[in-house]
């Protein structure tokens, strides 16, 4: 079995933004990767289900924000993946958001990653924030896979396999309701006991040139919490934090000893 048939490839996208499926599209034929369309979530026109699967107050005490309706589609349409994934008998999945760029050395990447299944559940081929990135097995093509060792955000390029995500969608314990941003809600690996990685330097980044869908509008005031309100979010954030070093402290060392 070729890698590219072995990882099912999905791409988030509005129905209303057919210009930025269009930039992913292009990218995608000229790698010759396989892929599918995840209509996504759209803010505009929740059920009351959906919006139920929000816990507001736990928002507030973890992120210290008012959520922004955006942030609730977006996390649904990564949730949506996962089931449809895990409904099909692909042994990996690649989720990619429509504002992705993808760099040329993006097959070979994944290929590496497919012939080493053993060293991870969920490996970020992007980040917003650097996540301290440790190198444990070099990748070829110049990149490498890492161990994180701090926060690693972003959610536009990611791998994962079926272990993962089961255990994001595992009744109790798993990702919903939402508490976070996805991105930051599937950065804590710890919760639900994966390995998780980092490629270094990335195979995917962010394409500038495409403005945000989850963005607050210009006339909404600050959602962000100040003073005391927000002390909750600190304590929350230091306990995160000395968990996720912990963790990723453990992950270097079976890396060594295996």
């Amino acid at each position: 079995m070729r890698v590219m048939d072995a990882v099912q490839t999905w791409v988030i996208n509005l129905d209303r933004a057919p210009d930025r499926l269009a930039r992913v599209r292009e990218q995608l034929e000229r790698l010759q990767l396989p892929w599918q369309r995840l209509p996504a979530v759209d803010a505009r026109a929740f059920t009351p289900a959906q919006r139920a699967l929000l816990d507001e107050p736990a928002f507030h005490r973890h992120h210290g924000m008012t959520p922004l309706p955006g942030e609730l589609g977006c996390y649904l349409s990564h949730i949506e993946v996962m089931r449809r994934f895990l409904a099909s008998d692909a042994p990996a999945a690649l989720v990619l958001e429509d504002d992705v760029r993808l760099h040329d050395t993006l097959p070979a990447v994944l290929a590496a990653l497919m012939a080493r299944p053993e060293r991870w559940d969920v490996v970020k081929l992007s980040a917003v924030h650097s996540g301290t990135p440790v190198a444990v097995a070099d990748l070829g093509a110049g990149h490498a896979l890492a161990v994180m060792l701090s926060k690693c955000t972003g959610s536009s390029a990611y791998l994962m396999n079926r272990r993962a995500a089961a255990a994001w969608l595992r009744e109790r314990g798993g990702l919903l309701p939402m508490q976070l941003p996805y991105d930051h809600a599937f950065d804590r690996a710890w919760v639900f006991g994966l390995k998780q990685r980092l490629v270094v330097p990335t195979p995917c980044g962010h394409d500038d040139q495409v403005a945000s869908t989850i963005g607050a509008p210009a006339n909404m005031p600050s959602r962000k919490f100040k003073g005391l309100k927000r002390l909750p979010t600190h304590l929350w954030r230091l306990g995160n934090e000395l968990r996720r070093v912990g963790y990723g402290l453990g992950q270097l060392l079976r890396e060594k000893l295996s």
